[in-house]
């Protein structure tokens, strides 16, 4: 009957050893082959203003939330987690911008830039951050000194730059009139930090001449640390004779 299989037995030796010879080549060849591995996706650049502009169909908040999310889950992608000192920090801070462009009300791209891409074990990328934030202080100096002034303690602490982190404290004491009075006179412990005695003295009697500072308990110990000032500056003199 047409429809009836044929027993084994009636196949020719010949075609069940070519189709033995066919299956262990197959199975030889993928024991060879290399186990696929999930490889991570380049992060491109972020598409020009106008252009996101226009795609944010008169949203353009909603939109810099979804590409703040996506941003910031670029690191996990499928099958492979990227740290994110391994990421194009040129990219990071374009996407950051972007985000901000979108939404310059919005702080979150710049705490994204001072805690987080901020943290990574590598000075040029803390550096990068760090001058991001700096940048966009500007337009916006009452809302973004938080961020700035963290990008300073970075700059004391992490990268010990001195130079840089009085840089940016002083850029809140000039431009932030909104921040609070330890934000405003980092700068002077700053200079007191570098020896720059004579320099944070004068400050710090202006400010305490000003009469900006009205708390008791605030007033007494930056009198005290004025009075140490004079002190150290009378030594540095000394010494230099």
């Amino acid at each position: 009957m047409a429809g009836r299989e044929r027993p084994l037995g009636s196949v020719p030796p010949a075609i069940i050893a070519g189709l033995a010879v066919t299956l262990a080549a197959q199975i030889l060849l993928q024991a060879a082959r290399p186990v696929p591995e999930a490889r991570a996706e380049a992060l491109s650049a972020p598409p020009g203003a106008a252009v996101l502009r226009a795609a944010s169909f008169g949203e353009p908040i909603a939109l810099g939330q979804l590409l703040t999310l996506d941003l910031q889950a670029f690191d996990n992608q499928p099958g492979v987690s990227i740290p994110f000192k391994d990421l194009d920090y040129a990219r990071v801070t374009l996407w950051l911008g972007a985000i901000l462009g979108l939404d310059p009300v919005g702080q979150y791209p710049l705490l994204m830039a001072a805690h987080l891409y901020g943290q990574v074990p590598d000075p040029d990328k803390q550096r990068a951050m760090a001058q991001f934030v700096y940048q966009q202080f500007s337009a916006d100096p009452n809302r973004r000194w938080p961020w700035l002034a963290r990008a300073a303690i970075m700059a004391k602490h992490s990268l010990h730059d001195l130079p840089t982190a009085l840089k940016y404290a002083e850029a809140i004491a000039l431009k932030a009139d909104a921040a609070p009075d330890w934000a405003r006179q980092m700068r002077i412990f700053l200079l007191e930090d570098m020896g720059e005695f004579e320099s944070a003295r004068i400050l710090l009697g202006g400010l305490l001449a000003s009469g900006t500072v009205t708390e008791p308990h605030e007033i007494a110990f930056l009198t005290r640390r004025l009075n140490a000032l004079q002190t150290a500056e009378k030594a540095t003199k000394a010494t230099k004779k």
